[in-house]
């Protein structure tokens, strides 16, 4: 158990002090509320993925919505670069909201609720997976499968939580 604990403290400050400064500059480039216990990472009007196209993360390429193509799902207010994207959304919504809240799935993995980057996302086995930068991006993609396990076990965890209280 205490090799355990071990490997998992020592993962954790591998992890944190790879990507603790790009964290710091990611997290204060995209503003949220630390203060807030909901299980959705929104900004002050309710708009998720910093107002992108949750559909087009599916097609291979997220853009930006258009406030005219609106939609609110569970809480969070979704934009659409189309009318088109914003059908294909209402037919199945629960399968392009982001996991996590649209929270960061590495800080998910970490026990954590960061922000996120709308550029660095996955789209793994039909879920769209997003994280907080580049650098993290890059060290949640050396165990995909791992990182989302972790991430699955922590998020009923935490999802009620304040990020500043992580």
């Amino acid at each position: 158990m205490k090799l355990k604990r071990s490997f998992i403290s020592t993962a954790l400050a591998v992890t944190l002090s790879f990507g603790g400064a790009a964290l710091l500059t990611a997290t204060s480039s995209y503003a949220y509320d630390e203060t807030s216990t909901a299980q959705i990472n929104v900004d002050a009007q309710h708009v998720i993925l910093k107002g992108y196209d949750a559909v087009s993360y599916f097609l291979g390429k997220p853009v930006e919505g258009d406030k005219r193509f609106s939609a609110e799902y569970d809480g969070a207010v979704y934009y659409f670069a189309s009318a088109d994207h914003l059908k294909t959304f209402q037919s199945a919504p629960a399968h392009y909201a982001p996991q996590f809240g649209g929270y960061c799935a590495m800080g998910t993995a970490l026990g954590k609720k960061l922000d996120v980057d709308p550029s660095q996302y996955k789209v793994v086995d039909g879920k769209l997976y997003l994280n907080v930068n580049a650098d993290v991006f890059k060290k949640w993609s050396e165990d995909v499968p791992g990182n989302i396990a972790k991430a699955n076990v922590n998020w009923p965890l935490i999802k009620d939580k304040a990020p500043n209280s992580l």
